[in-house]
């Protein structure tokens, strides 16, 4: 297993109570292809440099996770085809990192 960093931008639109749903639902897809969450940090509203799907600003959510190579893929897709997730990214935490929880 690998060690992961994951940032969601998540819809503005929508109030806290959904971006804490969507939260729960994607620590449940990740689950669900036995990645481990080992940290989550809600970073806050930030503004964009260009528009994203017509908004100017999004909510940024930080997941530090550890998942096999082969699932990334995988997880990728599934974050895609969100409604409320504007972008995913997946970063490989270096070699040196330590990972707090």
């Amino acid at each position: 297993m690998n060690t992961y960093e994951l940032t969601l931008i998540i819809n503005p639109q929508i109030s806290d109570a959904e971006i804490n749903g969507v939260v729960e639902a994607s620590k449940k897809i990740l689950a669900d292809r036995k990645a481990e969450v080992i940290a989550d940090d809600k970073l806050g509203r930030k503004k964009f440099a260009h528009n994203i799907r017509k908004n100017r600003d999004g909510f940024y959510i930080f997941l530090k996770v550890k998942a096999e190579p082969e699932s990334i893929k995988d997880l990728k897709r599934s974050f895609g085809l969100q409604d409320n997730i504007l972008r995913s990214m997946f970063i490989k935490a270096g070699e040196n990192q330590t990972v707090k929880a």
